[in-house]
């Protein structure tokens, strides 16, 4: 085979691959924006306030152990300085 037809041939391609990634990508973006849109559209069930959590020194107790766990530290060298809901 020629040199320059086995050059042309990989960044043919090559180039052909990079579009189809691109067309890929245009078409996953329009998925998400319409499923988005179908969720915007859908009424929220999710109350705007926040819930109370009844025993909050117990569950700080528990994430404090968790990352000690994680950490192989000592629970008493954690500091938790605040808990906000995601």
């Amino acid at each position: 085979m020629n040199l320059g037809f086995v050059v042309l041939m990989g960044i043919g391609t090559v180039f052909f691959g990079l579009i189809c990634l691109i067309v890929l990508s245009y078409i996953m973006s329009a998925i998400c924006r319409s499923t988005e849109k179908q969720a915007e559209a859908a009424p929220a069930t999710v109350s705007a306030a926040p819930a109370a959590i009844p025993n909050r020194q117990a569950m700080i107790a528990a994430i404090a152990a968790a990352i000690a766990e994680e950490e192989g530290t000592d629970v008493t060298g954690i500091r938790i300085l605040s808990v906000k809901q995601l």
